[in-house]
């Protein structure tokens, strides 16, 4: 191999950059400005030092059950100092004035409570409170979904950010069997799923690789090659506490999200007052495929001599499922230069799925407190998740595309896909808070692995047959028309097999030390915080691909190249005759009988291996001041980032691979102002600005690149590690009213004004590429515009007669568009058009209407999302342009509570049997089309909480 510098570099540099907005040079003057003012307040805060000061703390707790409440309220009322209570229900307030005062306690759903404290110079006063309910009957809610959307809705009214929060109750409330299907009920989130099940997690309408994952203030890996975004169904919902949604970040946060931070918390055994133990027992039914699976999840902690908690959780889950497919591919051709007159299809692909997955997930975390003034704590994440798939596809192509019911000879290739792959994310959070006279000094170091490997399988065994009289009907869901031939096995032979293996791993180490301090500043009460923070990531990839061809010619016999000799039974496909599936063992047999490096392909298994490595340095300085009722948090954040990749790409027409080396650092001063002004206890105003980025996939920063020559005709493809990340200056201004002991209802307008968006292009006839038939890569494109509104009602009717007053309204609606550009050139001249931001959709919105009193609970959910753009295939024709369809899901939980502990539920999971469907420009055209069927579980819960 060849080390050099190759020409795509070069282009890519040019055609990475984006032209500089106008907004540029005033981010940079609002930039040192905000830099300055915080400074100036940093300064104040360290020249005060000189009063007598003492330190305040307590935990609030519900009067009857005596379980702490987070999320509580807390203020000084002569300092104008607040702050909210911790997850375990306690406050502290440091650097405080020797002095008498009032302190006010406010909790959604509890009696508003003052109480008279004496803070004294140098000494600790301990103040524990009770809260009782608003009728002074019955304990606060905290358990069930009543209690669940309380916690919610107290840590949301008390947040300096605008934050969505779902605690544990909520979690279980709901058909969901990992995090990413739970998260699709909060405001303005919903998910992708792969075979029906949730994977990855949008928010605002935006992709999930827009978003940024952390579980215990750390960030998650990715088990995916080329991704950042984080598939969460790796991580069962029965380990979890609550997960919150920072939709604008302040300065003190990774600054690597456009449409949210999902922020993961685990179990901690302060969570409760006592000891916890839940168990779960469950079954399901899949009705496509009439598989019962079993599900078994626990979770216990305890605290030990008010020091020591330890907090368990295990959830193991085997599902035995499948679906049924039908796509083109997007391969449509219409007449014409508009509409989509005559349109013919090039091919179709039918396919069955036999799935199983297999999921495992093992939490525990440990808290220790070795003083009034210090916190440490463990917290650790095992998670296994194991999916074996086969895959049998039935594909024709016709040598011209073909019309519906129109009849000609096509090329049918049989295949089967058969593979087994293991994911597993591993993190260890080690980290603490101590509290000095006038700081509050937090403390982490974490370790996260990541990794997804695909043991040798079957890609694609390959049996092709041309078939006379071969045509399909229907635009949407299409159907072969054939003659008996097509479903003859001795009709087909062997032609290809492909055999290949991966591994993909992704590791992150950080560290994170943070100050803060409260004091009061010529009468207002200020508090002051900065950090730095340190992250090592390390992304590779690495696959082997072996291609068996031309098999006559390795010794197999003309009888062992005939489907017949690899047939299975009948497939049951419901949507319409497929014919028997193929059987993977003796294709093993037969490839176990060949010479594997013969066979091995040399371009493809070098091409996509690559190993990157991302440093960040950040530090940040913040802090807030309160003015009456008007919270002024303002900051800079700094990050820069440092990356080194290597890679190797072919050069065909010289039959050369190079090796690639290349380095590139990126730096961004990122400024936030947010304002939180509380008309009253109960109405919350917010808005703010702020400044966040979206670094490149790894896959579109990978080095290699592949050149092909055909007849002349120069054909490339490759990655762009010139890529500059997505920055994003964000406005948001929002509304928020909390009444009862469960009501809310709340508006929010947000804009997003983006630059250096990224998309694919092809960069064939300009630059280094004039010659080039075709040049694929990523690009930064000029900019995008994202902007939209948010609604949410929450409502318990507990004013409304029995048995009315049993019943909770929980709904949101999300409305966002966009528009960004993209370019291309075309006989020499630059053009472009006008275009949704990718993976964006218009509409996401959540319904859930419940029942639920003492004896049982019944819910209906739906949730909702519009159709968004996929992926440009033709830069010059949207007509070929790729959509997701709209999709609503309804589920349906009833729970009967047996006794105190015991509850038996059932659980109904997409009741309307909803496909996944997508389309080519209209959609009356077949991209893909898939049904899942009906899921319904029967389990039985025992908790003593």
């Amino acid at each position: 191999m060849q080390s050099r510098t190759t020409p795509l570099q070069q282009e890519l540099q040019q055609s990475s950059r984006a032209p500089r907005k106008p907004h540029a040079i005033p981010k940079t003057r609002l930039a040192a400005r905000l830099s300055a003012i915080s400074l100036a307040m940093m300064v104040a805060g360290f020249s005060t030092n000189v009063l007598a000061v003492g330190k305040l703390e307590g935990q609030i707790r519900d009067n009857v059950s005596q379980q702490p409440l987070a999320g509580a309220t807390v203020t000084l009322k002569e300092l104008n100092l607040s702050q909210q209570a911790g997850r375990d229900g306690r406050f502290f307030f440091v650097g405080v004035q020797d002095g008498d005062y009032t302190l006010v306690v406010n909790y959604l759903g509890a009696m508003p409570l003052e109480h008279s404290v004496s803070i004294r110079d140098k000494q600790t006063t301990l103040q524990d409170i009770n809260l009782s309910s608003q009728d002074d009957v019955e304990h606060i809610r905290v358990v069930g979904q009543q209690g669940a959307l309380s916690k919610s809705m107290n840590r949301q009214r008390g947040a300096d950010n605008v934050l969505s929060v779902v605690s544990a109750d909520v979690l279980g409330n709901f058909p969901d069997s990992n995090i990413s299907e739970s998260l699709q009920r909060v405001p303005g989130l919903s998910i992708e799923r792969d075979q029906g099940e949730g994977r990855f997690v949008r928010v605002r309408g935006m992709a999930p690789d827009y978003n940024s994952v952390s579980m215990n203030g750390t960030r998650l890996p990715s088990p995916e090659s080329d991704r950042r975004a984080v598939a969460l169904d790796v991580v069962p919902s029965d380990l979890l506490q609550s997960v919150e949604v920072s939709k604008t970040l302040t300065p003190d946060m990774d600054a690597d999200a456009l449409g949210g931070a999902i922020e993961v918390k685990s179990l901690s055994a302060f969570d409760r007052d006592d000891t916890y133990l839940n168990l779960n027992a469950e079954a399901s039914q899949d009705t496509l495929t009439d598989n019962t699976n079993p599900k078994l999840a626990a979770s216990y902690s305890d605290i030990f001599a008010d020091k020591l908690g330890v907090a368990i959780g295990a959830s193991w889950y085997n599902r035995d499922f499948g679906s049924d497919n039908v796509e083109t591919g997007g391969k449509w051709e219409f007449a014409g230069d508009n509409g989509f007159e005559d349109a013919a299809l090039e091919s179709i692909d039918a396919r069955d799925y036999e799935i199983n997955r297999e999921r495992l997930g093992i939490g525990v975390n440990f808290d220790y407190r070795p003083s009034d003034d210090t916190d440490l704590y463990l917290r650790t994440l095992y998670s296994e998740f194991d999916d074996t798939e086969t895959r049998n596809s039935s594909k024709t192509k016709w040598k011209s595309p073909q019309q519906a019911n129109a009849l000609s000879q096509g090329k049918t290739t049989r295949s089967l896909k058969s593979r087994t792959e293991n994911q597993n994310i591993t993190s260890f959070v080690l980290g603490g808070q101590t509290r000095f006279e006038r700081w509050t000094f937090d403390y982490q170091a974490s370790h996260s692995t990541a990794s997804a490997e695909k043991p040798r399988d079957i890609a694609g065994a390959d049996f092709v047959a041309k078939i006379d009289n071969t045509g399909f009907r229907n635009t949407q869901q299409p159907q072969i028309i054939a003659p008996e031939d097509y479903f003859q096995n001795a009709n087909f032979e062997l032609d290809e097999i492909e055999i290949a293996a991966s591994k993909a791993e992704d590791t992150i180490n950080s560290g994170q030390l943070d100050l803060t301090r409260q004091l009061t500043l010529a009468d207002y009460s200020v508090e002051l915080k900065t950090g730095v923070k340190l992250s090592r990531r390390d992304k590779s990839n690495r696959e082997d691909i072996w291609i068996y061809s031309d098999l006559g010619d390795q010794g197999v016999s003309d009888d062992d190249l005939l489907l017949s000799q690899y047939a299975g039974n009948e497939l049951d496909y419901g949507l319409g005759r497929f014919g028997s599936g193929i059987d993977a063992t003796p294709l093993w047999q037969l490839i176990d009988s060949l010479d594997a490096e013969s066979n091995r392909d040399d371009i493809e298994s070098t091409i996509n291996d690559f190993d990157i490595s991302e440093d960040i340095n950040a530090a940040y300085l913040m802090g807030h001041i309160d003015i009456d009722k008007l919270r002024i948090l303002t900051g800079l954040r700094f990050e820069q980032n440092q990356w080194d990749s290597s890679g190797y790409g072919y050069d065909g027409a010289k039959g050369e691979f190079i090796d690639i080396k290349h380095s590139r650092d990126e730096d961004h001063w990122l400024p936030a102002l947010h304002l939180t002004y509380r008309y009253s206890d109960n109405t919350v105003l917010r808005a703010a600005w702020t400044n966040t980025l979206v670094r490149p996939t790894f896959g579109q920063l990978a080095p290699g690149y592949l050149l092909e020559e055909d007849d002349g005709d120069i054909d490339l493809t490759f990655g762009n590690p010139e890529l500059k990340s997505l920055e994003s200056m964000n406005f948001d201004l929002s509304l928020e009213h909390y009444f009862g002991n469960i009501g809310l209802i709340s508006a929010g307008l947000f804009y997003k004004d983006i630059d250096n968006f990224i998309y694919q292009a092809d960069l064939a006839g300009r630059g280094d590429y004039i010659d080039a038939h075709s040049a694929v890569t990523f690009v930064n494109g000029d900019s995008a515009d994202i902007y939209g509104v948010e609604l949410s009602y929450v409502q318990e009717f507990s004013f409304l007669p029995e048995p009315f007053n049993a019943l909770v309204l929980n709904s949101n609606l999300t409305y966002t568009d966009s528009s960004a550009k993209i370019s291309w050139l075309e006989d020499g001249q630059l053009l472009s058009r006008d275009i949704p931001m990718p993976s964006q959709s218009d509409l996401t919105a959540n319904l859930s209407l419940g029942y639920e009193n003492s004896y049982a609970s019944v819910w209906l959910s739906a949730a909702y999302k519009s159709e968004y753009l996929q992926e440009v295939t033709e830069l010059s024709d949207e007509r070929y342009d790729l959509y997701q369809d709209n999709h609503l899901q309804w589920d349906f939980v009833a729970k009967a509570h047996l006794t105190s502990n015991l509850t038996l539920y059932f659980k109904g999971v997409n009741l309307t049997d909803e496909p996944y469907y997508s389309y080519t420009g209209d959609s009356s055209y077949n991209a893909q089309y898939e049904a899942y069927g009906r899921t319904f579980q029967l389990g039985v819960q025992y908790t003593n909480y």
